[in-house]
């Protein structure tokens, strides 16, 4: 039986193969680079201009790596996040342990991360007065929120691997989920992605997008 590994990344990083979608969580050109472009950069940084008070949905949670820098980009910018992340098939224990993102990105706040991944599911907890956290053991198609977040990470594998989670039924869930004038961001720029966030009542950017992508893509919900 084919088991996930652990590799690192350009940027000295830490990602995993996994075996069963036989694709990697994240960019080979830099995990935590990619994390901070597409999702504090494009999204969080991008919020936080206008509000301090912040909730978050990320579609495949995964290694914790983004939940993370969300995590640092809280305590940096004195802002409050009520994250919500949403999983489906979960890493194990032994391979979040062995991830080197709090080495590499903060190491007095390894704790956390560690509790990240320790935390029991579908159970909120204050992981510091600034981070409210809940980690969901759920597939996407089956949740229903109504105008409940801010920001959508998502971060789902890419369409090749997961085509079930780029639908019209799934993007109207987000487009749902949030709030008016909320944002998803994505890593993905595929053209048939773009057109079904379209037809489902966003407004799309284009942006640039991280080391080896030419490309990506934030999603308005304007009124």
């Amino acid at each position: 039986m084919k088991e996930d590994k652990i590799y690192i990344t350009a940027d000295g990083s830490h990602s995993i193969q996994s075996a069963e979608f036989e694709v990697s969580y994240h960019s080979k050109y830099g995990a935590i680079q990619e994390a901070y472009h597409v999702f504090i950069n494009a999204a969080l940084r991008f919020k936080a201009v206008i509000q301090k008070d912040i909730s978050i949905l990320e579609v495949g949670f995964g290694t914790g790596l983004n939940a993370f820098v969300t995590l640092l980009e809280a305590l940096k910018r004195n802002i409050n996040i009520s994250y919500t992340g949403l999983e489906a098939f979960p890493i194990s224990i032994e391979h979040a342990t062995s991830l080197n993102y709090p080495k590499l990105l903060d190491q007095t706040q390894e704790q956390l991360f560690l509790e990240m991944h320790r935390s029991a599911w579908n159970t909120p907890i204050t992981l510091h007065e600034q981070f409210l956290f809940e980690k969901q053991l759920v597939k996407i198609e089956s949740i229903d929120f109504r105008e409940q977040f801010d920001i959508i990470y998502f971060d789902a594998f890419a369409p090749g691997a997961q085509p079930e989670l780029w639908t019209a039924e799934v993007m109207e869930k987000m487009y749902q989920a949030l709030k008016e004038n909320g944002i998803l961001t994505t890593y993905c720029a595929k053209g048939s992605v773009k057109r079904t966030l379209k037809k489902v009542g966003f407004t799309i950017e284009a942006l640039p997008g991280p080391p080896g992508k030419r490309e990506m893509t934030r999603a308005l919900k304007i009124p």
